[in-house]
């Protein structure tokens, strides 16, 4: 069963979902290939305000796309570029754009970060938690990396081939975690961790 406010989804008919799909937004893992290459910045956060009918005019519409490259960290002068002229967590600031112009209540954030380098991955976090701040936005965050889920989670559900072995609190689950896929998680993690610390990492041979 999957529910939204109370409300269970499945079964709903697509004219049904479209008002719903405007609280629910998703930004996807690769910044690189979830935007068109043919469509410029502008023309690519416009499309959902137009879907749903939001904006009278082109200006009032404008005036949306502005603000929501700004509250990104973009330069709304830059809107009638194309997704190539710009690095890949600019683009993934852009997708995060093209959601939050509709205003939602929920975003999914499927591994937004797994295809950025460290110090942007950096950037982008800190970017959600100031939008989550600001906005009240509920995140569902699909992720492999611990030190994201630790920095933006509040709830936790471990998944292993599908299926929930371990949910509850993010603070419970980092210091005390009880099931053994967890607890072998947190151990890979803690390894890489020292790795990248540059002590001796045990698992590497």
């Amino acid at each position: 069963m999957i529910q939204f406010e109370g409300r269970e989804l499945q079964g709903l008919s697509s004219r049904t979902l479209r008002p719903l799909r405007r609280e629910m937004q998703i930004v996807f893992q690769d910044p690189f290939g979830s935007l068109s290459p043919r469509l410029s910045v502008r023309q690519i956060v416009e499309e959902g305000l137009r879907v749903h009918g939001i904006g009278r005019t082109s200006a009032e519409r404008q005036e949306l796309i502005e603000q929501a490259l700004s509250e990104v960290g973009l330069d709304p002068d830059t809107c009638d570029r194309y997704p190539h002229e710009f690095s890949g967590g600019q683009r993934q600031r852009i997708a995060v754009a093209r959601a939050l112009v509709l205003r939602p209540r929920l975003l999914v954030l499927d591994e937004p970060t797994s295809a950025l380098d460290m110090s942007v991955q950096a950037q982008i976090v800190e970017l959600l938690r100031e939008l989550q701040a600001r906005h009240n936005l509920a995140y569902l965050f699909i992720s492999h990396d611990l030190k994201v889920i630790r920095a933006l989670a509040d709830e936790i559900i471990v998944l292993q081939a599908g299926r929930v072995v371990e949910q509850g609190p993010a603070a419970l689950i980092f210091e005390r975690p009880t099931h053994p896929y967890t607890k072998a998680l947190m151990a890979a993690a803690l390894r890489l961790e020292t790795a990248e610390d540059g002590e001796p990492n045990p698992a590497v041979i």
